[in-house]
């Protein structure tokens, strides 16, 4: 497995000290590694600003159809994170594997749980190796349960687990809205022929970064759920996804800025990029590979709906973003435009 070398560069960027002052500017330093991997820090020079801030990694990643060879790249992403002070790190939508099919994906789903083990057992062997701490939020298949399968439904489950720095899974969420769609003239996309939906809102957690609520990438189109977490008493909003490149040109940014918006928290957003190795079905030999491409641009938003942090674009490799979060700047911006107490629940009632 490559081990990347960092390249600082000299280069000073400039960024506002965001919700602290909209007058004063702060850099903001690119580090890049070469040739893999790059990490993208975002920082603000203000100590007072550093009085409250916690500081979470992102890891984007392309997965394949091969999960010995994501795990391997996931692994390297959390050493990088652990390197760079990073106190949680958000991996994406199918971290453990892209598949080319609804069948190729429920094949491989039967591997998500060693894929899993595997991660809950490097976890802790890299928090001793850097003798930090760092929990993980990432985005896996895993199969059906022995109670879906005594219904007859083997669909597998599209999760978000949330492991501890221990290796210890401390929630596991279960995706609600599946992405069925029918395009005019395009192509017909329908998740829930090999993913059961989720029945449950996921619990607000106490993490070292925050209060965080999490969602998985269709679940951002619904600002319910937002909101409900947020009445939770959410700080932090996570949408691990692999949008697609029309949907991500669209609307990416526009949901993510909106749902910090609607809620005044930290909108969390780890995208899949670039073209996915699926491989050929062998049952159609001859045929060329199938191309699946995810939209990336992963990317962090603060609770005055500003993009504080972004992933290259340009670069389809692995990519390690980071951004400090001020939660005291964050409880001034709810206490300034106070909406949730503006909430007119005599007319709406308590929906969220």
């Amino acid at each position: 497995m490559l081990k990347p070398t960092f390249k600082f560069l000299k280069t000073e960027q400039w960024t506002r000290c965001l919700f602290k002052s909209q007058k004063r500017l702060a850099p903001a330093w690119d580090l890049l590694s070469a040739p893999k991997y790059n990490r993208r820090f975002f920082y603000s020079s203000s100590s007072r600003c550093q009085e409250s801030m916690n500081r979470i990694a992102i890891g984007q990643m392309c997965s394949s159809s091969s999960l010995d060879q994501n795990l391997g790249v996931v692994k390297t992403l959390i050493d990088q994170a652990l390197a760079s002070d990073a106190k949680v790190i958000f991996f994406p939508e199918a971290a453990d594997y892209i598949s080319r099919s609804a069948s190729h994906s429920l094949e491989l789903a039967e591997k998500s749980p060693a894929f899993v083990e595997g991660l809950q057992k490097a976890i802790p062997e890299l928090c001793s190796k850097h003798q930090k701490r760092i929990d993980v939020s990432i985005g896996v298949h895993l199969p059906a349960t022995s109670s879906d399968k005594s219904q007859h439904d083997t669909r597998l489950r599209n999760c978000l687990l949330y492991i501890t720095h221990e290796g210890k899974i401390r929630q596991e969420y279960q995706k609600l809205h599946l992405f069925d769609v029918e395009v005019p003239n395009g192509p017909i996309l329908k998740e829930s022929q090999a993913v059961q939906p989720g029945r449950a809102i996921p619990d607000v957690l106490d993490t070292p970064v925050g209060k965080l609520g999490s969602a998985i990438c269709f679940d951002v189109r619904f600002p319910e759920l937002a909101l409900k977490l947020r009445s939770k008493g959410a700080e932090i909003l996570c949408f691990p996804s692999a949008f697609t490149m029309k949907t991500g040109e669209a609307h990416w940014q526009l949901l993510a800025c909106a749902r910090a918006l609607d809620t005044q928290c930290y909108v969390i957003m780890p995208g899949q990029q670039g073209e996915h190795e699926v491989g050929i079905d062998p049952s159609k030999p001859g045929e060329s590979p199938l191309k699946r491409v995810s939209w990336g641009h992963s990317m962090v938003v603060g609770p005055w709906g500003k993009v504080v942090a972004a992933a290259d674009p340009a670069n389809n490799e692995p990519q390690l973003l980071l951004a400090d979060l001020d939660l005291d700047a964050q409880k001034k911006i709810r206490r300034d435009m106070p909406l949730w107490e503006q909430r007119r629940r005599d007319v709406f009632g308590d929906f969220v």
